[in-house]
């Protein structure tokens, strides 16, 4: 029987999850019953308990009513210093890319407004491209992506090509040069049509990524939102070393203030 030092919650929690990214359980399998987890960690049935339902929270484990808990698939890798595109992704991970192409249409500037406006630096007359698009892996709904594209670049785009790999289609087929992109991170809570498509509960936690992309040169191609299911993502950065203090990237948000907008 392998003994925790300290066996609370918190530590087991710790412990499990590290059983299930370790390969110990696959995708799938089984997870041990609460009584089955106090007998090898020297924890009580009230402990385990807790720390199995903190993985279902998580998105680690699922639990099915009247069958018991299993592993849920791996999330999908989201590296955030480098431009990969979906489709890679999730063959990557061993799942099956789609794409569903909800909305595509050609638009004046103007009606996208002002932020978009001002993030692809064109004008109110200049056309965009609008598309609206939920990606899926092995048939279940991860990613709702809503972009913005500068039409001058991208002449001939059509349906066909944005059901598959855009960056594909602009580095391959366009034989554009993308240099890169600005992202801005938040953390989201899914609502109403938007936890319908993705086919998650009301409220669920999800990571809203606001985008812009650019070729080489510093010139804006595109603009985008894209909402990620927070039980199907994990997003990975890696540091460099310490280096001297200066101005920090993010903003830190008026907290009062959204209180008093939701109130």
């Amino acid at each position: 029987m392998t003994r925790l030092k300290n066996p609370i919650y918190c530590q087991l929690n710790d412990k499990l999850r590290e059983l299930v990214r370790g390969g110990e359980f696959k995708a799938g399998d089984k997870f041990p019953a609460e009584r089955e987890i106090g007998e090898r960690f020297g924890v009580s049935r009230v402990t385990a308990n807790k720390a199995v339902s903190n993985l279902v929270a998580e998105g680690v484990l699922e639990f099915k009513k009247g069958v018991g808990t299993f592993v849920r698939g791996g999330a999908l890798d989201y590296d955030l210093a480098a431009l990969v595109s979906f489709t890679d992704k999730a063959e990557a991970a061993g799942k099956k890319p789609a794409t569903r192409v909800l909305r595509f249409e050609t638009m004046r500037a103007a009606q996208a407004g002002a932020e978009v406006l001002g993030a692809l630096r064109v004008q109110p007359h200049d056309e965009l491209y609008y598309l609206e698009r939920l990606r899926l892996a092995d048939g279940v709904p991860v990613i709702l992506e809503r972009r913005h594209i500068v039409a001058r670049f991208c002449a001939g785009l059509d349906k066909d090509a944005i059901k598959g790999s855009l960056y594909a289609a602009w580095t391959e087929r366009l034989k554009l040069k993308v240099a890169g992109a600005d992202q801005v991170i938040r953390a989201v809570s899914i609502r109403d049509g938007d936890a319908r498509l993705l086919e998650v509960v009301n409220s669920a936690a999800g990571l809203l990524v606001t985008s812009t992309g650019y070729l080489s040169g510093g010139v804006p191609l595109w603009r985008e939102q894209t909402l990620y299911r927070g039980d199907a993502y994990e997003f990975h950065n890696r540091l460099g070393p310490i280096q001297a203090a200066r101005p920090a990237a993010g903003v830190l948000l008026d907290l009062t203030r959204s209180k008093q907008k939701r109130n």
